[in-house]
């Protein structure tokens, strides 16, 4: 065979050949017993492509490595670490009749279930299933992947008892499909895999509640060096929300594909948006019973913050108490005091950003029914300006407060606490595309924001994409350690969401350039939209959290 000349990319950058048909686990050198760490690539960009490590060189080609630290690497880390689980129980259980189901993503692992009428879920079956898993880890053991004609899928996951699976194969446009075998299991999944199971080393499972929990290791530092506890009050409203999917019938994409089909989407939504309002005025009743003065409200970013807070503001005013809206964007520090971070930006995330002395100084002022003349922070010149708006709580008066600080108890730490009222939102998706893929909770945040960007801020698809690295890190900082302090989690997903975003988001991504840095982003998204049908979305309420992103609400400034 004749040699190709690579380059390859990365913080140094080297020329060498390497004989036609190599595949790129042999250009990086993989060795199965060498440990992975943090920058040990997983797949490459080849030449403007994403291909696995099992891709054969066919020409000179330029590759750069994508670490399993990477947004990309460490999903096709996660989705391989869950074949080698499926294909463990398949060892450990034989014949038996079983069906197992990842439901969530929590804290750091994944909550899974296992129904069966001849086994149960329990320390022993869990230890044969994890020592199952190291067995094949140890064996290396190639992650074959295999190209099937669509309806020839279809017909086998039917077979073998994943019928959820199959229904979701009958709404694909495409002829054929890739599965992935491990030795006799095979299986489908919702993007690329590891070459094989020797470099799925780190993992654990332990036992929560009815199900278990398999543990994926921190990807920044790619390591399990951390006492798994799971967030007890996160679970709580997972599991509710998926029982309300249960009891409408709709647990995967395909069951919304067949309920749109059947055109009963407005039922569904109805029904939705009736639980969301039952939930809201719950939680308007429990300020009114337990007198708080101050509700906090924190969230990640397009978790529905503002609509909430609307809506619970006219809540509390059928309840008959007088709500005033504060946005702790107007606490900021004056720009001159504003810290930066490592790069010398300013870093508007961080808790020093806000003027903590301020907030907490003019809050308690107002419980000692005293006037107060709150701020307006004018971002164009980083100052906050006074300009008459003068406050005094009253008997029937309360504070909604707004930010993603709110329940870090720093910004509040002066005030006390059978004053405040602390409430979590996040749009935590309870739809799975089938029995083993789950809709990311991430993305559903990141196409509601897409398309917001697009309607509000003029962003386009690309910028928004381009941000999103560093607003998850903001969160992961500053909101998602403070949510289970919250005395309410408020899930603002709502189970037909996605199908309607499908018609908005569509279009935005398709205009990536294919040769920048986001477009594999952008092609993931539109390959998983693919799997949903439209929906009318004349048919979603005005008052619905979703107009805060799609745009008609009676709600949009």
């Amino acid at each position: 065979m004749s040699d190709v000349r690579v380059r390859i990319m990365g913080e140094t950058e080297s020329i060498q050949s390497f004989q036609r048909g190599t595949k790129l686990e042999d250009v990086f050198k993989y060795e199965p017993s060498v440990e992975m760490t943090k920058d040990t690539p997983v797949a490459a960009i080849v030449d403007g492509k994403l291909r696995e490590l099992s891709y054969k060189l066919k020409g000179d080609a330029t590759l750069e490595p994508v670490k399993v630290s990477s947004v990309i690497g460490f999903d096709m880390y996660k989705r391989s670490l869950l074949l080698l689980m499926f294909k463990a129980f398949h060892d450990v259980l034989g014949d038996a009749e079983y069906t197992t189901h990842v439901l969530y993503s929590l804290g750091k692992g994944y909550f899974c279930t296992l129904t069966s009428k001849e086994v149960s879920v329990n320390d022993e079956l869990l230890n044969k299933t994890k020592n199952r898993m190291k067995e094949l880890v140890s064996e290396n053991i190639p992650i074959i992947k295999k190209t099937m004609q669509t309806a020839d899928a279809e017909e086998y996951f039917s077979r073998h008892d994943l019928p959820l699976k199959a229904e979701l194969l009958k709404y694909r446009r495409v002829s054929n499909i890739n599965v992935y075998n491990i030795e006799d299991h095979m299986d489908y999944f919702y993007g690329y895999m590891l070459p094989s199971t020797g470099l799925l080393r780190l993992f654990d499972i332990v036992p929560y509640e009815d199900g278990f929990v398999l543990i994926i290791p921190d990807r920044k530092t790619f390591s399990i060096n951390f006492a798994y506890e799971a967030p007890r009050k996160l679970y709580n409203v997972l599991r509710q929300s998926e029982n309300w999917g249960n009891m409408q019938g709709i647990r995967t994409v395909s069951e919304l594909n067949d309920l749109i089909v059947e055109g009963n989407q407005n039922n569904l939504i109805l029904v939705q948006e009736a639980i969301m309002e039952k939930q809201i005025a719950d939680i308007a009743e429990r300020i009114l019973e337990e007198n708080k003065k101050i509700v906090l409200v924190a969230g990640p970013s397009s978790s529905g913050k503002t609509t909430f807070s609307r809506r619970l503001s006219i809540e509390l005013k059928a309840h008959g108490l007088n709500p005033h809206p504060v946005s702790l964007d107007n606490y900021f520090l004056e720009r001159e005091e504003t810290p930066k971070d490592e790069n010398g930006n300013y870093d508007f995330e961080s808790l020093s950003a806000m003027d903590l002395k301020l907030f907490n100084g003019q809050m308690e002022a107002l419980l000692r029914g005293e006037t107060v003349e709150m701020p307006r922070f004018d971002f164009t010149v980083g100052q906050k300006k006074y300009k008459g708006d003068f406050l005094t709580l009253g008997e029937e008066d309360v504070l909604v407060a707004e930010g993603i600080h709110a329940l870090n108890p720093l910004m509040t730490e002066s005030l006390p606490d059978d004053s405040k009222f602390r409430i979590y939102i996040s749009a935590l998706t309870q739809l799975n595309i089938d029995e083993h893929n789950r809709v990311s909770t991430t993305d559903g945040r990141l196409l509601r924001r897409i398309v917001r960007d697009a309607r509000t801020r003029g962003n386009d698809a690309q910028k928004t994409i381009s941000m999103w690295e560093s607003v998850r890190h903001g969160e992961e900082n500053n909101i998602f350690p403070f949510q289970e302090e919250a005395d309410v989690m408020f899930n603002s997903a709502l189970i037909y969401e996605l199908a309607a975003i499908k018609t908005y988001a569509e279009p935005l991504l398709f205009k990536v350039p294919t040769d920048s840095p986001e477009y594999y982003e952008a092609k993931r998204l539109l390959k998983f939209l693919d799997y949903f049908l439209g929906m009318d979305v004349t048919l979603v309420p005005h008052t619905s959290i979703l107009r805060e992103f799609i745009g008609g609400g009676c709600f949009d400034l």
